[in-house]
């Protein structure tokens, strides 16, 4: 997240492979509800989510971030996860909060998650997209907002922000609108993250406290090492594979939605 463009990139959900510089989560969470369903294992390395009939579970971060890269390897329910949510997202506090929400909507055996995006600012979201995850995705840019203050359009970019994590069940909507029910058969349901990675501002007694910077042997002005998040923009690359699976595997997009904006689409959409 720069200060002029959010990029949601999903994360590698098939199969749990390495990272650098991986967190502990010992260190860098806390695990908020649950009544132990939620357990952090491997001296730090491995979290996992449990859900069963009773109740979900889940984890925040001790930190809160105003801008940076985001790193998390996830791995969601297998099998029959119909009616289960797995909720990933970044979110402040308050009546205006500010929030980049990612849920991945469980579904019966061999269908797609359903991946449900959204973006809140100053306490208005309603910019849901959603996409089908029938591809591995690791890095690649699925949606962007950008920064269009200059028409009116809040942006996510004052308030800090928590990670926060949950599994839950949702089997009245999340699975077909609803008409595919939780096999409590099945349960424990669960979740896995390894890997967690911050390369972020971190909010601590008022204030941002970004990465420090430092020179490079080309240069004799001062850059940010590995913080090109905080300039990044799309390329034309990126740009390509960007329309590529919105073009595939996108199924809702609330800029295409006039019925549900008869008196005109939001602003950002035009």
């Amino acid at each position: 997240m720069s200060t002029n463009t959010i990029l949601l990139a999903s994360l590698l959900l098939c199969s749990l492979l390495s990272f650098a510089s991986a967190g502990n989560f010992n260190q860098d969470f806390d695990i908020t509800w649950g009544d132990g369903r939620a357990k952090i294992l491997n001296n730090g390395q491995l979290l996992t989510l449990s859900l069963d009939k009773v109740s979900g579970s889940g984890f925040q971060s001790k930190n809160q971030y105003l801008f940076g890269k985001i790193d998390m390897q996830l791995k969601l329910v297998p099998g029959n996860s119909a009616g289960t949510v797995t909720a990933y997202y970044l979110s402040s506090q308050g009546p205006t909060h500010d929030e980049i929400d990612f849920e991945f909507l469980g579904n019966l055996s061999g269908d797609p998650y359903t991946l449900h995006t959204n973006v809140f600012s100053q306490g208005k979201g309603d910019r849901e997209q959603q996409f089908h995850l029938c591809f591995s995705v690791d890095g690649i840019p699925i949606r962007d907002f950008k920064n269009k203050e200059s028409i009116g359009v809040a942006f996510p970019k004052n308030q800090p922000m928590r990670l926060y994590s949950s599994l839950w069940d949702a089997e009245d909507w999340a699975t077909r609108g609803g008409l595919i029910k939780t096999d409590w058969t099945k349960a424990p349901f669960r979740a896995w993250y390894r890997n967690f990675n911050a390369n972020a501002c971190v909010w601590s007694s008022g204030r941002s406290r970004c990465p420090s910077m430092v020179k490079t042997s080309s240069s004799s002005s001062p850059s940010f090492n590995n913080n090109a998040w905080l300039y990044q923009e799309l390329d034309s690359n990126s740009q390509r594979r960007l329309r590529w699976v919105q073009r595939n595997y996108m199924i809702y997009n609330y800029c295409s939605d006039f019925k549900r904006f008869p008196q005109g689409l939001p602003r950002e959409c035009h």
